[in-house]
C-alpha cells in the first residue's frame, strides 16, 4: 500500500467535494479507488451524474443540508471558478479553521480562496489526463498548512496522477499554462498531423489513424523511457533523412519552438488576467 493509499484510508473526518464535474468526478473515483469510505465522502453539485451518484454502492451523501454535513475535514474546490464567489457563502459555514480547503479552480489565488472560505489553503492545477489517473497536479500551501495537512492534500491530489509542490504561488500561471492547458496543444499536434496525411494524399480515416497512434505511442515512449525528450528525438532523426528534412522546417527560426513559446506567453498572461478579475 501506498503512502498515499494510507493516508485516504486513514481519514476519519468529512472531506466535501464541491463540484463534481469532470475533474472533480475523476478526483472522487481516484479516492474511492484508493480506499477512502465513501461514507465519508459528501458530495456537493447541483447536477450530480448518475455516474456520481453510482459510485461507493449508494453511501455517498450527495447534496445534505449544510447543518447536516457540519464542519468539513477537508473541502475541495472543483467548481468553475466564474460560479466560485456564488458558492463561496454556503461553502464558508462548512469550514472552520483547522479545515483543509484544496482549490483546484483556475487562476483563483490562495488569498482570495483564504478571504472567502477561511482555513488552511492549497491551491492546486490538475490537467485533463486525471480523467486516467495520468494527470500531473502541481500545488501550493498558504503559510499555515503544516505537514500532515499537506500529505492529506497530496494524497487527495495523487488519487489522478503526479503532484509536485511549489513554494512561489506567482509561478502557478506558467503551470497553468504547461501542463494545465498543455493537453490541448498535444491534441491539436494530433489534428495538424491527420490534416498534414490527408493533404499529402492519405485517405482521411488511415491519417487520423495514424496521427492519433503516433502522438499516443509517442508520449507513453517519453513517459517510460529514462531519456529526455531531446535524446529521443535525436535517436528518431538520421542525417539527412525524412525526419531531419522535416525538423528542419519545425526548428527553423520561425517554427514550432518560437510558436510554442509564444502559446505558452499567452496562456499565462491570460491566467494572471483571471487571477485579477
Amino acid at each position: 500500500m501506498t503512502a498515499s493509499q494510507e493516508a485516504l484510508r486513514g481519514l476519519d473526518g468529512t472531506v466535501v467535494l464541491a463540484g463534481a464535474g469532470k475533474m472533480g468526478g475523476a478526483l472522487l473515483t481516484g479516492w474511492l479507488a484508493r480506499g477512502l469510505d465513501p461514507a465519508r465522502a459528501v458530495v456537493l453539485d447541483p447536477h450530480v451524474s448518475n455516474e456520481i451518484r453510482a459510485l461507493g454502492a449508494g453511501r455517498l451523501r450527495i447534496n445534505p443540508t449544510p447543518s447536516d454535513i457540519g464542519p468539513a475535514d477537508v473541502l475541495v474546490l472543483a467548481v468553475k471558478p466564474q460560479m466560485f464567489h456564488d458558492a463561496a457563502a454556503t461553502l464558508k459555514s462548512l469550514v472552520r479553521p483547522a479545515t483543509l480547503v484544496v482549490s483546484i479552480m483556475a487562476g483563483v489565488t490562495v488569498a482570495t480562496i483564504g478571504d472567502a472560505c477561511g482555513g488552511k489553503v492549497v491551491r492546486a492545477m490538475p490537467n485533463t489526463p486525471a480523467a486516467i489517473g495520468r494527470g500531473i497536479t502541481v500545488a501550493v500551501p498558504d503559510g499555515s498548512v503544516g505537514n500532515a495537512q499537506r500529505a492529506v492534500a497530496n494524497a487527495l491530489l495523487a488519487a489522478t496522477g503526479k503532484v509536485e509542490w511549489l513554494d512561489d504561488e506567482a509561478l502557478m500561471d506558467a503551470v497553468t499554462a504547461v501542463s494545465g492547458s498543455g493537453p490541448a496543444y498535444v491534441f491539436l499536434l494530433a489534428e495538424e498531423l491527420a490534416r498534414a496525411g490527408i493533404a499529402a494524399g492519405l485517405p482521411a480515416t488511415l491519417a487520423a489513424k495514424l496521427a492519433r497512434e503516433t502522438v499516443a505511442g509517442a508520449g507513453e515512449l517519453l513517459y517510460r523511457s529514462d531519456l529526455d525528450a531531446a535524446t529521443l528525438r535525436q535517436n528518431v532523426t538520421s542525417p539527412g533523412g525524412t525526419t531531419a528534412a522535416a525538423l528542419g522546417v519545425l526548428m527553423a527560426d520561425d517554427g514550432f519552438q518560437p510558436l510554442l513559446h509564444r502559446a505558452v506567453a499567452a496562456a499565462t498572461r491570460r491566467s494572471k488576467e483571471l487571477a485579477r478579475s
